[in-house]
């Protein structure tokens, strides 16, 4: 599978893009918006893409030109204003998505954020930014697409345990960074999460048993 990843120059895009490509079950192309970033990769043997999410649709869907899954991990970050969570976290995730429909590609997996669904649960600090998260997920939900919605809860940059919990619902948690791009990679090809949204955090169950692609 040729597996585009939207992000990787993100914490959790990065250790995705890093993790498809030791394991070599995937052919991965990384997705990033400057040419240093782009350099960088390179530099690690990594196929990459330069294009910014507040570009044009159909410049996004040349993008995925032969990509047959894209994940979206990308993010306007905490020091940016609500202008970029507006336009990266809404609207750049659901002109990929457009652009994904565009580029004849099926497969399509978003990290959102926990509870995003559930507007009861949003952090008031951050509500924007659940706010654009839910109505991202929302749009998603009314495509064609394969898509699967991860939902981590609070991400940390320990190691990955390898153990996880994930549901429709589950009580408020954190997980490791590392461990959101191992369920990601696990994922792709396991139909069972086809058109499936879950919260993720760190539990009992080994990644392996839960996910099988």
């Amino acid at each position: 599978m040729n597996v585009l990843v939207i992000g990787a120059n993100g914490q959790i895009g990065r250790q995705l893009v890093m993790l498809l490509q030791q394991e070599g079950k995937h052919k991965v192309t990384a997705m990033v918006r400057k040419q240093e970033q782009e350099e960088e990769l390179q530099a690690k043997g990594i196929e990459t893409v330069l294009a910014n999410l507040e570009d044009r649709v159909e410049v996004l869907a040349e993008a995925m030109q032969g990509s047959d899954a894209v994940v979206f991990a990308a993010g306007s970050g905490g020091s940016t204003g609500l202008d970029k969570t507006l336009l990266i976290d809404l609207d750049g995730a659901v002109k990929t998505m457009e652009a994904a429909e565009k580029a004849g590609v099926k497969r399509y997996v978003i990290v959102s954020a926990m509870q995003a669904h559930n507007r009861d649960n949003w952090s008031e600090e951050i509500k924007p930014y659940y706010a654009a998260k839910h109505y991202a997920d929302r749009m998603l939900e009314s495509t064609g697409l394969d898509y699967t919605i991860v939902r981590p809860g609070g991400l940390v940059n320990e190691p990955g345990t390898g153990k996880i919990a994930a549901q429709e619902n589950l009580a408020p948690g954190s997980i490791p960074r590392e461990d959101v791009a191992a369920v990601i990679a696990a994922l792709l090809e396991d139909r069972n999460t086809y058109r499936r949204a879950f919260d993720l955090t760190s539990g009992d169950t080994p990644i392996a048993d839960k996910f099988r692609g």
